[in-house]
């Protein structure tokens, strides 16, 4: 064990750019299997030196057989959730989500951006649980783990399927998403906010185009992300934007930029969250912060550190905080961020929906002939 442990330790940075167009280089082992495969770096490099290779991404079945899923977390505004896909081809380096790639035997890493699981039956299990009597009308949200608007939506659609669904019933959804992808929804969202049925939150993590092109390489740049908010807004539909995350030391700065802009361009109400960096996240970050950011790698992890209490922990997993870190730069965010909310005339909450319109599509019982009127 301490020999594993020792060589874990030691275990070789990947190079810059071997996987062109991806977020993660590598595979970081999965903290399940015993087994663990280390890529020749050595002899990757003098590869590199020729071309970046390209890792296409696998199309995988899921055979799930629920699609709704249901939280208690005192951090979430939402108790249910919908997500099409598992894993995500946007690659951003930071995404909380990476670590549950490996309950399905794959790796946090390369295999989160290029191995994709695609609930074919989504729209189908979807009507069937909001058919189900036990179901209790309550807005659901999109993207709860993995952005359902990512590349792999334009090749099976269901997450527009899944709207459709939800818009028969009437029972209201909130989308969250990086993607200008999700324009293409806009007859149907546009119908279900007529009934405050929708809402839609834009990830926006900053301003800076090359920036934004190193922490979320397949996913729509910053003006786009802009012009979606303002395309939604004139559609009617309720959009606002969520900062997230905030990486104390690396787009902190950008706050009020971000939230006037939004504003300006549509959005109605704001949030924000703090990086959060659970298993695996955590090594890649930190690899590629000193990769990209090498002069300012000890300003970005001291602040890290200070927001998660000071400790010298990188992560903090618990309820409470884990959304918004402690202490002064937990102050810091949230004031800046109240101030520019107020300054730009931005609601820092959620837009209300409405499950009073909910009609569920199953036959009511009848009565059989001569059982009773």
């Amino acid at each position: 064990m301490e020999q594993s442990r020792a060589s874990q330790s030691k275990r070789p940075n990947p190079p810059a750019s071997i996987v062109r167009g991806r977020g993660i280089s590598d595979n970081p082992p999965n903290r399940f299997e015993q087994r663990k495969a280390e890529p020749d770096w050595e002899h990757a490099v003098q590869e590199e030196l020729q071309e970046p290779r390209r890792v296409e991404t696998l199309f995988l079945p899921d055979h799930s057989q629920s699609i709704i899923s249901h939280n208690d977390s005192p951090d979430l505004p939402f108790r249910h959730s919908i997500n099409p896909y598992r894993g995500c081809e946007h690659g951003c380096v930071y995404c909380y989500a990476r670590p549950t790639h490996e309950y399905l035997g794959f790796s946090a890493g390369l295999d989160f951006e290029t191995k994709i699981m695609v609930k074919e039956r989504a729209p189908q299990l979807l009507e069937a649980a909001l058919e189900n009597p036990r179901w209790e009308p309550d807005w659901v949200n999109m993207s709860g783990v993995t952005d359902c608007y990512q590349p792999a939506e334009r090749r099976f659609g269901l997450t527009r399927q899944c709207l459709a669904v939800l818009a028969r019933f009437r029972n209201p959804v909130t989308i969250v998403t990086k993607n200008s992808l999700v324009t293409r929804d806009l007859d149907i969202l546009a119908e279900m906010a007529r009934w405050r049925g929708a809402a839609v939150l834009i990830s926006l993590t900053t301003l800076d185009a090359d920036l934004a092109r190193r922490m979320e390489p397949r996913t729509v740049s910053p003006r786009q992300r802009l012009e979606t908010v303002a395309r939604l807004s004139d559609a009617g539909i309720p959009v606002g934007v969520n900062l997230a995350p905030i990486i104390p030391g690396l787009n902190d700065t950008e706050i009020p930029l971000l939230v006037s802009s939004a504003t300006e361009a549509g959005a109605c109400f704001a949030h924000y969250q703090v990086l959060r960096l659970p298993l695996a996240v955590k090594g890649m970050f930190v690899t590629w912060i000193e990769r990209e950011f090498p002069d300012k790698k000890e300003r970005i992890f001291q602040r890290i550190k200070d927001l998660r209490g000071g400790e010298g922990r990188l992560n903090d997993s618990r309820f409470g905080t884990r959304m918004t870190g402690e202490g002064i730069w937990r102050e810091t965010f949230s004031g800046l961020f109240s101030l520019a909310c107020r300054s730009a005339g931005l609601q820092p909450q959620s837009f209300a929906l409405n499950t009073s319109e909910f009609r569920a599509t199953r036959p009511k019982q009848t009565n059989l002939p001569g059982l009773g009127d």
